[in-house]
């Protein structure tokens, strides 16, 4: 058993992780035993030695994050696992949460030891089914075997909305309220704060977290005898779009997009070759001429987009750039949730727009327009969603602006229609990621995410 424990130094399995005595014979549960041992300063240390950033978008320090929570004078903090993947483009969570759910307990169970804190929670969407039956399980074992650590862990389950994933909105919903962002971050105003006790929280994503039981195992020179200086260790790239060989793939931190797209994914089929790849719904797009990047947080912000949660939609030269722009934007305007009108209005007038030049029935005013609401949707933004949505938008119609040109007063001769690559599931017999049903969003103002209920305990 010890040596099968030493073998495992990645965070995808080789088979799926399906029971306890599975997770005891990799290792599992050791994280936690050397952090109970050494105590929550030696772990934020250690974390800190590792150089480990956060996987859920802006590379944030772990450490820095952890310390600053644990340092508040506050009595009272939390520590949440943000589980409600969401992103276009973007299956990693879901992943890492079928194949091991044990690592990502055991990483929660070690934050929470790190910042001292009075409770823990993971939260996801209750349409993750597999997903939540897998950490019911997972949850259930180690609690009867005491491998849970000494602070209570909580699973809840909320809406499907996109914003359930952003950090603000995250709280609201486990404290049984619609998913609509706070102003405050929360390491200032966390989980149940009031006016005299803010409780501060941290909130890291699934894959952040379980990287943590892996350092504590085998420490932080290992974690750094991969990826980059400033980008240590590996992650988990989704990979999707016009490619042969979409999936979840674990990679260094540094290796190339080219070799993500052509040489793990595939490439897109013979004859064809890449125009455009989007990372997620909130960044710059890239050419095919930029496929020399490395896959890092510092040298994808160079090259003028973002690392994100290294979800990567792949177009070849058969897709519509508008078509693309309009899908991404129709997304991004039905899940705005309404609380700041530059950014829902702002996104409806830019998709409105997008619609009209993808018909035919645009003219160069429209594209005034959508350059103009681009530089002002971010307005009052609570989220990151108008910031998306002004980055993605402005960057198409700055790259392709000749096919948007090409479109006005004609529309698109191009008959392939680009649905929003939004992932429910991924069929691991045909290697092919289930979109989900929807082709369409709708562009007039909604308040669906107003009217969602609240979380539900699990």
């Amino acid at each position: 058993m010890a040596e099968r424990a030493s073998t495992r130094t990645t965070l995808l399995p080789a088979t799926p992780v399906t029971s306890l005595a599975d997770h005891l014979a990799a290792g599992g549960g050791e994280g936690l035993r050397i952090a109970l041992q050494r105590g929550p300063e030696a772990v934020i240390e250690e974390v800190d030695r590792a150089g480990l950033r956060g996987r859920g978008g802006a590379g944030f320090p772990t450490a820095r994050k952890w310390r600053s929570v644990r340092d508040d004078p506050c009595p009272t903090r939390y520590v949440v696992c943000n589980a409600a993947e969401g992103e276009p483009g973007t299956f990693k969570d879901r992943r890492l949460l079928r194949d091991d759910p044990y690592l990502v307990v055991e990483g929660t169970a070690i934050a929470a030891l790190a910042v001292d804190a009075s409770g823990a929670f993971i939260a996801l969407k209750r349409a993750f089914e597999p997903e939540v039956a897998a950490l019911e399980r997972a949850i259930g074992e180690l609690r009867a075997h005491d491998l849970l650590g000494p602070v209570p862990l909580e699973v809840v389950a909320g809406p499907e909305d996109y914003l359930f994933g952003e950090e603000k909105a995250l709280l609201e919903v486990i404290e049984g309220k619609p998913p609509l962002p706070r102003i405050l971050p929360p390491y200032q105003v966390g989980l149940f704060a009031a006016q005299r006790s803010p409780n501060p929280t941290v909130v890291n994503n699934v894959e952040t977290l379980a990287n943590v039981p892996l350092i504590m195992r085998h420490g932080a020179a290992w974690f750094r005898s991969r990826g980059t200086r400033s980008s240590p260790g590996s992650m988990l790239f989704t990979l999707v779009g016009d490619v042969r060989r979409p999936g979840v793939y674990e990679l260094p931190l540094g290796a190339t997009l080219g070799h993500l797209v052509h040489d793990v994914g595939g490439g897109p089929e013979h004859g064809r070759a890449v125009k455009a790849v989007f990372p997620g719904a909130s960044n710059r797009v890239l050419t095919g001429d930029q496929l020399d990047v490395a896959l890092d947080f510092d040298d994808m912000r160079r090259a003028g987009s973002a690392l994100g949660s290294a979800g990567f939609v792949v177009y070849d030269d058969s897709a519509c750039m508008v078509g693309a722009a309009a899908a991404f934007s129709r997304f991004l305007h039905a899940e705005s949730c309404g609380q700041c009108p530059a950014c829902k209005q702002g996104s409806r007038i830019i998709t409105e727009c997008l619609e009209r030049v993808e018909r035919g029935t645009a003219t160069a005013d429209d594209l005034d327009t959508v350059r103009s609401r681009c530089r002002s949707v971010t307005g009052g933004a609570r989220c990151g969603l108008p910031v998306g949505e002004s980055l993605l938008v402005s960057s198409v119609l700055d790259t392709f602006g000749h096919e948007f040109a090409d479109h006005l007063e004609r529309g698109c001769a191009n008959t392939r229609r680009l649905p929003v690559p939004k992932l429910v599931d991924f069929d691991a017999s045909a290697r092919r990621f289930v979109y989900e049903g929807r082709s369409t969003y709708p562009v007039q103002p909604s308040r669906r995410t107003l009217e969602v209920g609240a979380g539900d305990s699990v």
